[in-house]
């Protein structure tokens, strides 16, 4: 089917199949030693469930079915916690198959994985390419090869990769890219329905639908759905009730409705399961406009710590801490360092925002002014990519193109 029809059909005329996990790229964290009860919970059931599969393969250790199993378990547990020593595990796990039998396709597949949480997308899209050529007809291969190629901004072949493997198997996983697929490619309406229908296929665990279903979410508050957004959130932790992200959102909606203590205990929420930078940076700025100042310090040191392990790990690269410390106006060398070691590996549209805000914060504006552009050369509706454009445009001296800037914001604002 030529990638333009497919695009265009409704999304209710699709149908769901077998089911297997949304698309995930998670980054590491620092643990706080504090977790939800639901949380905890689910989490000890899940460790109880890994001790027994790792037991079987002590007993079995060259099964090949169990140890994919395991790295499938790993996965999902990094997935959930974003904590990196899952992926290690499941590393060196993959790292026995393929010293086994050489690099048959499913170890392949799974070092794709890896190699996404890793960042390592041109790898990632290199070794998809030629795996399609040997087994075509994987939807998980074209999945993979749609999910590095989106990273590296290579938004038409991502499509069709995407189109490809919704041809094989039209479920939750293809459905979740295509709905991601259409949001970074302007259409919001279209990615609200794509993610709508990976909610409604759902999946044998829980946890993938709830993933889904807290990205519906994200789509309706960026696109100015306040109430939808709440509504999307809470279904999500009714599916999963340790589901860090959905608390954030909802905190996030709290927030941009004012109500600041409400999104500060939701934000508390998602810290305590799953301590990301990106929390940390939510509170310090709800602590700050609260009056409580030491505990926006205290989170302001939890970002820096979070820098420092990330330094430890000889990690380069940082997008999200980069846009904090931007939006900070603190260590802006820091920032500067993290975007520019990313934008090389990294050529999707929120790099090139993120490289457009460090830029502009330093004081380079027609770098700034230039990266701009590249972040909306797809009309994504990232409320944040006009906000900095508006800026930048405004500081080149722009002043007609950053009030066009501004009322787009407003369209994407206009329900709230």
């Amino acid at each position: 089917m030529n990638l333009a029809v497919w695009l265009a059909i409704p999304a209710c005329w699709l149908s769901a199949q077998d089911l297997s996990s949304p698309r995930a790229v998670s980054t590491p964290n620092v643990r706080t030693g504090v977790a939800t009860p639901a949380g905890a919970a689910a989490g000890v059931a899940k460790d109880e469930k890994l001790r027994a599969v790792e037991s079987e393969l002590r007993g079995s250790p060259s099964d090949p079915k169990l140890q994919t199993k395991l790295i499938s378990a790993y996965l999902q547990r990094l997935r959930e916690t974003a904590d990196g020593a899952w992926l290690e595990k499941a590393s060196q796990l993959v790292d026995r198959l393929i010293e086994k039998d050489g690099g048959s396709f499913n170890a392949l597949r799974l070092r794709n994985e890896i190699d996404l949480q890793r960042h390592d997308f041109k790898t990632v899209a290199e070794r998809a390419r030629s795996m399609t050529r040997d087994e075509p007809s994987d939807p998980g291969n074209w999945g993979n090869l749609g999910d590095a190629l989106m990273e590296l901004g290579e938004y038409e072949q991502a499509g069709q990769a995407y189109g490809r493997m919704f041809a094989l198997r039209p479920n939750l996983a293809s459905y979740n890219r295509l709905g991601f697929f259409r949001f970074v490619t302007g259409d919001a309406q279209g990615a609200i329905g794509f993610m709508r229908l990976a909610v409604e296929a759902g999946d044998a665990v829980p946890e993938h639908t709830a993933w889904c279903q807290a990205e519906l979410g994200d789509l309706y508050f960026k696109t100015g759905k306040l109430d939808e957004a709440k509504i999307a959130y809470q279904a999500a932790l009714e599916l999963f009730p340790g589901l860090h992200r959905a608390y954030a959102g909802l905190g996030r909606v709290e927030a941009e409705s004012g109500h600041t203590e409400a999104a500060i205990r939701h934000f508390e929420h998602a810290q305590a399961i799953v301590p990301l930078v990106e929390y940390a940076s939510a509170l310090e700025d709800l602590y700050r406009k609260e009056g409580q100042t030491q505990k926006a310090g205290g989170q302001q040191q939890l970002v820096d710590a979070i820098d420092m392990l990330g330094r430890a790990r000889q990690e380069k690269t940082n997008r999200t801490l980069a846009v904090i410390l931007a939006n900070h106006q603190r260590r802006l060398d820091r920032a500067l360092e993290l975007i520019e070691a990313e934008i090389p590996e990294r050529g999707d549209v929120y790099t090139w925002d993120a490289y457009s805000w460090v830029l502009f914060k330093v004081g380079r504006v027609p770098e700034a002014r230039a990266a701009s552009l590249k972040a909306l050369r797809m009309s994504t509706p990232e409320p944040d990519f006009y906000r900095h454009a508006a800026q930048i445009a405004a500081a080149a001296g722009e002043s007609a193109l950053a009030a066009q800037y501004r009322e787009h914001l407003n369209v994407l604002r206009a329900s709230w």
